[in-house]
């Protein structure tokens, strides 16, 4: 499957600003839109990107208003790339009506990441490379500013590498594959459907927040009974944070929760892939961009290292 990846955007372009989930106020994206334009792009934003709707959740609209916006900033071609401004809840309500008409022609960088990553999956099922990095909404929560500083790269054709500190549980060896995953919650809710991503000698990322262990358990072998990690042929662990109960972990706040990885490393022990753990992308404090659809290659030995080859 040839993967393709949008042309770098130029100085002035328009970057469309769309809510595909969650309700979010604009004093929370103030600080996003001053960055877009401090790095000469206009940002342009959805008619409902502001919206709210509330149906057992605080959406930024219906699913109509959502997937209208949605679609107007894929297929405009006055719009040059398309930046969610927050996840949450409610990208999957869109799958089934995303157009892709002017799109196929003209393909944008599509960037965000935890309940984006259904739009992440959907477009690789296309053929289309995305980003899976910060959203608009977390540049007023104080994170690191090289997150932003790296997507930017990437939309102007740049591309990253990575070095990762060894972890005790990862598993050294070497691995080449187009990237997939993202919010394991969602590559989780996919299975089985034909949104799902297609793991075969793919590098599988997985993250998440916010789960119970038994929770996080169930997820995995969810992965484990579908074939997953039989097909993979490495795996990327990032950010695993507010794991179990807050009261009683004491690693609750931690980017890199300990026993989350413990559940993690004692499924995959019957593998004999490579597993980088601690890798700086997730609702963490040090989200890096990674390019979802991306041909990457890790090498995993006394450090990890990441890079996407030419």
């Amino acid at each position: 499957m040839k993967i393709q990846h949008p042309k770098p955007i130029k100085n002035g372009a328009k970057i469309a600003v769309i809510s595909p989930a969650g309700f979010v106020e604009e004093s929370q994206i103030a600080k996003g839109l001053e960055m877009i334009e401090a790095k000469g792009f206009e940002p342009v934003l959805g008619k409902f990107a502001l919206g709210k709707f509330e149906n057992g959740y605080p959406y930024s609209g219906t699913e109509k208003e959502r997937l209208h916006d949605l679609n107007w900033a894929l297929n405009d071609e006055e719009i040059s790339a398309v930046w969610a401004t927050r996840g949450g809840y409610g990208c999957q309500h869109l799958l089934q009506k995303i157009s892709l008409k002017n799109f196929k022609q003209n393909p944008k960088w599509y960037i965000g990441y935890s309940d984006n990553t259904v739009i992440h999956s959907y477009l690789l099922k296309k053929s289309f490379a995305s980003v899976n990095g910060q959203t608009l909404k977390t540049s007023s929560f104080g994170v690191c500013e090289e997150g932003y500083e790296e997507i930017f790269k990437i939309l102007k054709g740049g591309s990253t590498k990575i070095l990762v500190d060894d972890h005790p549980f990862n598993k050294k060896g070497e691995a080449n594959g187009i990237l997939v995953g993202g919010n394991l919650a969602l590559v989780y809710a996919l299975l089985g459907t034909k949104y799902s991503f297609d793991f075969k000698d793919k590098i599988l990322f997985l993250e998440d927040i916010g789960e119970k262990y038994y929770t996080l358990d169930r997820m995995l072998m969810a992965l484990e009974l579908a074939g997953v990690f039989r097909k993979i042929s490495g795996l990327i662990v990032g950010g695993m944070i507010n794991m179990g109960d807050e009261k009683s972990n004491e690693n609750y706040e931690s980017s890199f929760d300990e026993k989350a990885y413990e559940l993690i490393h004692h499924r995959l022990q019957k593998y004999d892939f490579p597993v980088a753990f601690q890798f700086p992308n997730g609702h963490i404090f040090e989200n890096r961009p990674i390019i979802i659809g991306g041909m990457i290659r890790m090498k995993v030995g006394k450090k990890a290292e990441f890079n996407y080859p030419n």
